[in-house]
């Protein structure tokens, strides 16, 4: 049995997963779950978590973390990418009608929610006015939340909409100087920070199709194939694989990377998270992230 195959049946064991194996289902591994079982076929398992996904839904639209809070939603904007995927799958899935709706629902949410504009620090190197998502009601906005909803209103048909052209704005305002994103502070005390693997494939994926963030992107990519290693973790290396992958860029290593770290979460626990991500990055280009699905 392959990595692959051994990843996707621990995921169709418990298809509303947690972040690791014995944790409380929760939003963004279950979405993540759902993509990857469309994605390689496995159908029964895909609506058994599209179907949790919907459950959970707040009376506001947003999907809450895990069913056992109403809130933040930031990882609304997984879900959305998850019920587009399906509504775009073939053949067609039984709960098309409830997925579009509940699709719907969360795009409204998605479209009114903002992050907080704050006045301008001399410490900070960002534009503190730009309101683009946050992680948590009432907070700034941050570039992994932001990359989140941007891939919901792209695979939503709405890359042209106000709100995915502030995601651009603000993904392009955080760039680190030297290439690549961190959790979203790029120059403090006038010091330029260090990037971070995985909010950089997570923005690179975000970003693909925006010319108006070539040179980012170019960055990015550029410090991606410099820090990708065989000692990357299967998360981030998955985020850098599918970040690549949009812009038509994998490292030659890649696929024994993505074997041989994917090997390893499975003999140390199958985390669901990391699993997930390494069955997307599988892929390539071919990650339903990059799709658009079609209307309900």
């Amino acid at each position: 049995m392959s990595w692959l195959d051994e990843a996707l049946a621990c995921l169709a064991a418990r298809p509303c997963c947690g972040y690791h194996a014995d944790a409380p289902p929760a939003t963004e591994p279950t979405a993540l779950a759902a993509m990857a079982f469309l994605a390689h076929g496995t159908q029964a398992a895909a609506e058994t978590a599209l179907g949790w996904l919907t459950e959970i839904q707040s009376a506001d639209g947003s999907v809450p973390v895990d069913a056992s809070q109403q809130g933040p939603g930031w990882a609304t904007g997984w879900a959305v990418l998850a019920w587009r995927t399906a509504l775009s799958a073939v053949p067609l899935l039984a709960g098309r009608q409830a997925w579009a709706a509940a699709a719907d629902r969360a795009l409204g949410w998605v479209i009114a929610a903002k992050g907080r504009a704050l006045p301008q620090s001399p410490l900070l190197g960002h534009d503190m006015s730009l309101q683009a998502w946050a992680w948590a009601d009432g907070s700034a906005s941050w570039v992994e939340p932001t990359a989140i909803q941007l891939l919901a209103l792209k695979a939503s048909d709405l890359q042209s909409h106000e709100r995915s052209r502030a995601a651009v704005r603000l993904l392009r305002d955080r760039a680190v100087p030297s290439g690549g994103w961190n959790c979203g502070n790029n120059v403090v005390f006038g010091t330029p920070l260090r990037a971070h693997v995985q909010p950089t494939g997570l923005a690179l994926a975000a970003l693909v199709g925006e010319e108006s963030a070539e040179a980012e992107t170019r960055r990015a990519i550029g410090y991606l194939h410099k820090a990708l290693s065989q000692s990357t973790t299967t998360a981030s290396l998955s985020y850098a694989l599918i970040g690549l992958a949009g812009h038509g860029q994998r490292p030659k290593p890649a696929d024994g990377w993505l074997a041989a770290a994917c090997g390893k979460s499975l003999r140390e626990g199958a985390p669901p998270y990391a699993l997930a991500l390494a069955a997307l990055a599988a892929l390539g280009p071919d990650c339903p992230w990059y799709h658009k699905s079609s209307s309900a």
